[in-house]
């Protein structure tokens, strides 16, 4: 299976970025499922009915949020009414929280695809133990049995919670990425136990900012611990950054994992199909 993982969506720039190159980004690297974080994508916070269409029309067949899930109120039921919006998985049972944290797809090739999404606890608000929380998952739906792929969105601040997570799912998992600090990491790689695995998948944003906010809000804040306002997205070309990844037909496991970076001011990189035939 060939897969993508878009990071954390930003506002009309990132939208518009998606739009602009998911489609050719599909038919260049003949993408069976794609699987973007759109937990930012209304205005940089949250997520609603209009803005997820968008993407979906854009090409995601998958959104997953954090901790910017319920941001907007609508979110509470509109994620009730589309399984194809996926919120972190390790909210307390007593919290009651609407949606899905994990969901089996159906892609068009027949293949089955599980789409998990947790959220970290450390300098977070914390949840339940992510950790017990993908145990279980993965467990009702191992990879190689009931799932052909499992993708698994640690939405995380700190890279050691996102490192140990990879390691936890290893062997599990067809990829671990993390999602949420909005740069992408340089540390693409497929662990011991073949699960592929990325820090941080990046935005899909405009790099001219401060992670994807116009500028001026959070250097006022750093500077004088004076707030002057809400963050505003910033509106610059967005870069579209994410991972792609090929799996193993018979097993799973990750056989690539390849860095996508596509327009505004980073660094293209988009991996060729001809090199992943070839291996």
């Amino acid at each position: 299976m060939r897969f993508a993982f878009f990071g954390d969506v930003v506002g009309r720039s990132g939208r518009e970025g998606l739009a602009s190159h998911l489609p050719s980004l599909k038919r260049q690297l003949q993408l069976d499922f794609v699987i973007v974080n759109a937990e930012n994508a209304a205005a940089g916070f949250g997520i609603t009915e209009a803005t997820a269409n968008e993407l979906f029309d854009a090409g995601a067949d998958c959104l997953t949020l954090g901790n910017h899930s319920w941001d907007q109120k609508e979110a509470l039921t509109y994620i009730v009414r589309e399984p194809r919006l996926i919120r972190p998985l390790n909210y307390p049972p007593m919290a009651q929280a609407p949606g899905r944290g994990a969901q089996l797809f159906d892609t068009p090739s027949g293949q089955r695809i599980l789409v998990v999404n947790l959220l970290g606890r450390v300098y977070m608000d914390p949840l339940d133990d992510p950790f017990a929380a993908v145990d279980r998952e993965l467990e009702a739906c191992p990879l190689g049995a009931v799932a052909d792929a499992v993708v698994v969105d640690m939405h995380a601040e700190v890279s050691s919670e996102k490192m140990a997570m990879g390691h936890f799912c290893d062997g599990r998992a067809s990829l671990v990425v993390g999602t949420h600090t909005h740069v992408p990491t340089a540390d693409a790689q497929i662990l011991p136990g073949g699960t592929a695995y990325q820090t941080d998948a990046g935005a899909c944003a405009d790099y001219d900012s401060v992670i994807g906010n116009q500028k001026e809000e959070p250097l006022r804040r750093f500077t004088t611990k004076i707030s002057g306002g809400r963050y505003k997205p910033a509106e610059g070309p967005a870069t579209v950054c994410g991972v792609f990844v090929e799996t193993d037909a018979r097993t799973g496991l990750a056989r690539r994992i390849e860095p996508i970076r596509v327009g505004g001011r980073l660094k293209p990189t988009v991996p060729s199909l001809e090199v992943v035939a070839a291996d």
